[in-house]
């Protein structure tokens, strides 16, 4: 344990055991090849078998279904795999439209896969951690998580949601050498985002800018990453500025565009997927 610094046991990446979920494509499976590429034992967990199991052939990694709702499918994953060292909570949806229009299935999946996924993952797996003291979480939220978005009510609510939990249970398990990590993106160019209009003043990230700070968070085990990182007091700044300037500044940035989509019909497309695991 490290007298300065971030005083957590450290985790070595070569031969540690990394459980990734929604890894069959996007962040979770740039996180993967990530952690591949550094020695680390990597299973791809992901609803969708087909993805999931692509994505492990490719690069030596083990795959597994797991429905991060299911805390059943939780328990019996950990169960199967035995100790996880490091956990990547990654699995999300973002659905998108006005608020009053959006069914209150899609709403109450996006709460549970963004939340309760988050919070099945870690009481699955951090009671071994606490036993072993050491491990480490990462739990990929949004900015979003900070700053609202017209159109994205409920999956703002959902990663605010998830940034308080990882700030909390950080504070519960940092005395028992576990650390977690908040990861939060800008908009990233992932299926989540697909049909939007990303750019013209909303810095826009790729995946595996993600991945890098997600495995990044593994050394320096900070509390909240933004990506990318000059985001991370944007909250603060919108919070101090007068609001009209943030409407205007909204404005300027097209900051409704979660509301009207670029292309409807690609849009029309995940939303619809989004629906049927709802």
């Amino acid at each position: 344990m490290r007298i300065l610094g971030h005083g957590y046991p450290d985790v070595e990446l070569r031969g540690a055991r990394v459980l990734i979920t929604g890894a069959g494509r996007g962040i979770g499976r740039a996180s993967a090849e990530l952690f591949a590429a550094r020695g680390s034992r990597v299973v791809i967990a992901d609803v969708d078998t087909a993805e999931a199991a692509a994505a492990a052939a490719a690069m030596g990694a083990e795959s597994v279904e797991l429905d991060v709702r299911s805390r059943g499918q939780w328990d019996a994953v950990v169960a199967e795999l035995g100790a996880v060292d490091i956990l990547v909570n990654n699995a999300g949806v973002m659905p998108a439209g006005a608020f009053l229009d959006e069914p209150d299935v899609v709403g109450q999946a996006t709460m549970d896969i963004n939340v309760w996924g988050l919070a099945h993952g870690m009481r699955a797996v951090a009671p071994g951690m606490i036993e072993r003291g050491r491990g480490h979480i990462v739990n990929v939220a949004s900015l979003a998580g900070k700053i609202p978005v017209p159109g994205l009510a409920l999956y703002n609510a959902s990663k605010f949601a998830a940034v308080g939990l990882s700030a909390a249970t950080r504070l519960e398990f940092a005395p028992h050498g576990v650390s977690v990590s908040c990861v939060l993106p800008s908009a990233v160019r992932t299926r989540l985002s697909s049909g939007l209009a990303l750019g013209h003043g909303m810095p826009t990230v790729d995946p595996e800018d993600v991945a890098a700070a997600i495995v990044r968070t593994c050394t320096t085990r900070r509390a909240e990453t933004a990506v990318p990182g000059y985001l991370g007091p944007v909250d603060i700044a919108l919070a101090a500025a007068p609001e009209r300037a943030v409407r205007l500044f909204r404005r300027l940035i097209d900051g409704d565009r979660a509301l009207h989509p670029a292309d409807a019909e690609v849009r029309a497309t995940y939303e619809a997927q989004v629906r049927e695991i709802s």
